[in-house]
């Protein structure tokens, strides 16, 4: 059993008293998996203070020392990374191999990109007689989801590292226990009191004042668009600043020429990663009106195909992640249901399905219309909206037709051509023939799927400010 009951302030672990603590439930079957105290404002203001004073020496600490503790950081990441897929599995439902293949050791690939950024970045270049300097934004508030725990922790924490910055991290309190390891390691390398501290709760209690105290000076958010909304709000009065990666309902179009069954078979596979928690993910699957019939017959096996049961068992896709996305989802499937959805695969039923955890089947929904709630918000779940077009323009105006602007993906056999509707898609990144991401890229959206940029280069310099020094150059 996992647990989060202790919060990491200034170097100390400080334990919590039992009225604080909650459950954790385990969505494979619904035990407890371990407990997590929820913290309060007079946490935030002992967490903030001791980030505020460790940042008048640690914003001063060379790139040597900072790039020394992001190795070691990294190096403890990858020796106990098995034992971070294992509290991801239990806490949020990832299969085993999907846990230790891609949550885990997304921790250590953003680590390895912030080192490799920090060895020759310049935080000082000449502009005329002008010195342009780079100097850390100040105290980060970083709150993070369930849905890639470790991978948004990381990549928060290791740019604002690498920044020189100090940090109160905010992990979700419905999987909070990765987030413990990585603060376990913060102890062990020696990062100096302060600089990394760790407090669970909610959103109101912790995450609201966190965002509104004066001592913070940016707040690196990753949620849902309308928590992003009220994170912005309340940071607004202090203006200081707020990057955002929020949702999506991201497009996904398969053009006349593409290869229908590796492009189809790869896009519900991409979609039911994960069991479709994901920002990212190509929910909306829009192809030429004349290739529909096969789309859907090469769905809809593939969708049959995947072997849904407990994360610890060898299975393709775990549990939704928490009892209140798993009522979401099958709101969002019975809704589609009577709008008038074709039901390609999957829906409400439980048959086959194992009797305990948050389960729903990989759901393919066909003759989905652009005005329809599937084809417009959010489920984040193991539901794919296929949609048809019958000219390229109007595939395009589909797939920009949305207030998500996170990601896309485009298929065909002319790399030319899809690059060029590619082009044309009003989101932050678009997916070229499967294409994989990069993180050395950054990563992030247009509208409402946020603002600033994460991973690589463009993630350090979210936790950068720029300074003119006028005639030090001279």
């Amino acid at each position: 059993m996992f647990n989060a009951t202790r919060f990491y302030i200034n170097g100390r672990w400080l334990d919590q008293d039992e009225s604080r603590w909650r459950d954790v439930v385990n969505p494979s079957d619904q035990t407890v998996a371990g407990h997590v105290a929820l913290g309060a404002a007079h946490d935030v203001e002992e967490a903030v203070a001791a980030a505020r004073k460790s940042f008048i020496s640690f914003s001063l600490t060379s790139r040597n020392d900072r790039l020394a503790l992001l190795e070691a950081i990294d190096a403890e990441l990858q020796r106990r990374n098995d034992e971070i897929a294992e509290a991801i599995s239990v806490a949020m439902g990832a299969p085993v191999s999907l846990a230790r293949g891609a949550q885990a050791p997304s921790g250590t690939q953003h680590f390895a990109e912030a080192i490799r950024i920090l060895r020759d970045y310049p935080f000082e270049e000449r502009l005329g007689s002008t010195l342009l300097r780079r100097e850390p934004v100040g105290v980060c508030a970083l709150i993070t989801p369930w849905n890639w725990p470790m991978n948004q922790i990381a990549t928060k924490v290791a740019p604002a590292l690498a920044a020189g910055c100090t940090m109160v991290l905010k992990p979700s309190e419905l999987a909070p226990f990765d987030a413990v390891i990585l603060a376990e390691i913060m102890d062990t390398v020696g990062v100096p009191a302060g600089v990394f501290n760790l407090i669970h709760g909610d959103g109101p209690d912790v995450g609201a004042p966190l965002c509104s105290h004066p001592d913070v000076d940016m707040v690196s958010f990753t949620g849902s668009t309308r928590a992003g909304i009220a994170i912005s709000q309340a940071a607004a009065p202090t203006v200081k600043r707020v990057a955002l990666e929020l949702g999506g309902k991201s497009a996904n179009i398969l053009l006349d020429d593409a290869d229908v069954e590796k492009a189809v078979t790869a896009s519900v596979r991409s979609m039911m990663l994960n069991s479709g928690q994901s920002c990212n993910a190509p929910s909306r699957l829009i192809v030429p009106e004349q290739l529909y019939s096969t789309v859907i017959e090469v769905a809809a096996r593939v969708a049959g195909s995947i072997r849904v049961g407990p994360a610890g068992e060898d299975v393709d896709m775990g549990p939704i992640a928490n009892r209140s996305q798993y009522e979401r989802v099958r709101r969002f499937i019975q809704v589609a249901l009577d709008e008038g959805g074709e039901l390609v695969a999957g829906g409400t039923g439980l048959d086959g399905l194992p009797e305990k955890g948050f389960y729903v089947k990989p759901t393919v929904f066909g003759r989905v219309s652009p005005a329809m709630t599937v084809a417009r918000e959010e489920v984040f779940g193991p539901v794919l909206a296929i949609m048809t077009y019958s000219s390229l323009d109007e595939a395009i105006a589909i797939a920009n037709d949305s207030e998500y602007g996170l990601s896309g993906y485009v298929w065909s056999a002319d790399h030319t051509r899809a690059v060029d509707v590619a082009r044309q898609l009003r989101t932050g990144m678009v997916h070229i023939n499967g294409a994989s991401l990069d993180s050395a890229a950054p990563f992030g959206g247009y509208k409402m799927s946020g603002n600033g940029r994460e991973w690589g280069r463009f993630g350090v310099e979210e936790f950068l400010e720029v300074k003119s020094m006028y005639g030090a150059a001279a």
